[in-house]
């Protein structure tokens, strides 16, 4: 049996999977040690791991935004996409990178594996020297750049085309040395601080570990002639499992009429004014049953349901997804794997986060629509929602990328890398 050390940002979407990945490989009797924040550690410990928390600044909850991001509200638009990022990743590096070294002290793992953004590593990689083989778990969409793709964020679809191309490496050379110099400057101050030097575009991070692990299938992704040889996908992460009970009213997904899904997701669910009200309302008056899920919040927190709907706190989407048409959802990339996995076209507003660049992907495959914003109108929805249900390409652009997730066996994949010692280490 090996020792594994695993790392992760302490926000849910990063430490979910890195988390899934730990109970897999301690459930194989692997010793695994888990990074991350302090509000993780009875996950970590209930996943047969042990947890090492976070120092300094790299510590917060990702759940109380205003005690690590005190200044957001000065920025806006790209400024404050830029504010996020280097705050959140960047200006973190060096009390990541203590732990780490803290960590490899402590355990002499036979490897590590970080979710993609886990910058505290990238010191390390810089520099040469005897180390562990460190792997990265891709958890958000490929930020992989390419000479036929545009800055990451803008959600752009692949170029077309020799004009295309020249547009886009245009923007991209703005974008590295204009709209990211601030970030690219708060990289370079970050590695010095780990006594490494900072070569290349702080964004790209994924062509520098030993082996990068993108989650989903190949067929969600952009094909990019310039993919780096590092880079392997290990398909879709199987969903957390739900214990909620069936509802009484499950009998009334048999078939008989359309199911639409509509969720916000467990974090980005405090205002349903964004998404799910503007579907109750643009779907009360059609015949299709809705199936709204809080996230975790009070049923209650939804407002009044029109006739054709039902809510619950949670539901398992092992049960819900292969009864579900059309999933409408804010663009959560778990999520949106699922559904795909499941061959569920899909409907999607999200405008935060990676969540464009998830949308932008789900058009870019023809498995759904990307209704551009994170807010939509009702109108937009119940459009958006009809032209699924109408146009059968829709549904099978979804079995396509269903059939390539079907392929793989996520959590194991992920363990056969970590074991491969076959992995060159400078």
């Amino acid at each position: 049996m090996a020792t594994y050390l695993l790392a992760s940002n302490p926000i849910h979407g990063h430490a979910g999977p890195v988390l899934q990945t730990a109970a897999y490989l301690a459930g194989e009797g692997h010793g695994v040690t888990v990074v991350t924040g302090s509000r993780f550690r009875e996950r970590v410990e209930a996943s047969g791991s042990r947890f090492m928390a976070l120092l300094g600044s790299a510590d917060y909850d990702d759940r109380l935004p205003d005690t690590y991001l005190p200044d957001r509200e000065r920025y806006r638009g790209v400024q404050r996409a830029q504010y996020d990022i280097r705050t959140i990743f960047v200006e973190t590096i060096p009390d990541q990178h203590r732990t780490i070294r803290q960590a490899i002290d402590a355990v002499s793992p036979d490897a590590i594996l970080v979710d993609s953004a886990f910058g505290g590593v990238l010191p390390m990689l810089a520099r040469p020297g005897r180390r562990p083989p460190i792997l990265g778990l891709g958890v958000t969409p490929l930020t992989q750049s390419s000479r036929v793709l545009g800055p990451h964020g803008m959600a752009l679809p692949p170029a077309e085309g020799t004009v295309g191309r020249l547009r886009y490496s245009a923007m991209n050379a703005i974008a590295r040395r204009v709209i990211f110099r601030p970030t690219q400057r708060a990289g370079a101050r970050a590695f010095r601080a780990c006594d490494a030097r900072l070569s290349g575009f702080i964004m790209d991070a994924s062509r520098r570990f030993d082996r990068f692990l993108q989650t989903g299938p190949a067929s969600l992704e952009y094909r990019r002639p310039d993919l780096d040889a590092n880079t392997r996908f290990v398909g879709v992460l199987p969903q957390a499992g739900s214990d909620a009970p069936i509802p009484e009213w499950w009998g009334e997904l048999d078939g008989g009429r359309p199911v639409v899904h509509v969720t916000q997701g467990t974090i980005d669910n405090h205002d349903f004014g964004r998404l799910v009200r503007p579907t109750l309302e643009a779907l009360a008056d059609s015949d299709v049953t809705v199936v709204v899920t809080a996230g975790g919040r009070p049923v209650d927190s939804v407002g009044p349901l029109p006739r054709n709907a039902r809510a619950e706190r949670y539901l398992s989407y092992d049960a819900l997804l292969p009864r579900t048409d059309v999933f409408v959802t804010n663009g959560g990339f778990g999520g949106v794997q699922a559904a795909l996995a499941a061959g569920v076209p899909l409907v999607v507003a999200g405008d935060t986060e990676d969540k464009p660049e998830v949308a932008a992907r789900v058009a870019w495959t023809g498995a759904g629509v990307d209704l551009g914003t994170g807010a939509p109108d009702p109108a937009a929805v119940r459009r958006a929602v009809e032209a699924v249900l109408a146009d059968p390409s829709y549904r099978s652009n979804a079995r396509r990328i269903a059939e390539d997730a079907a392929g793989h066996d996520a959590l194991a994949e992920i363990a056969r890398h970590l074991a491969d010692t076959r992995i060159g280490i400078g």
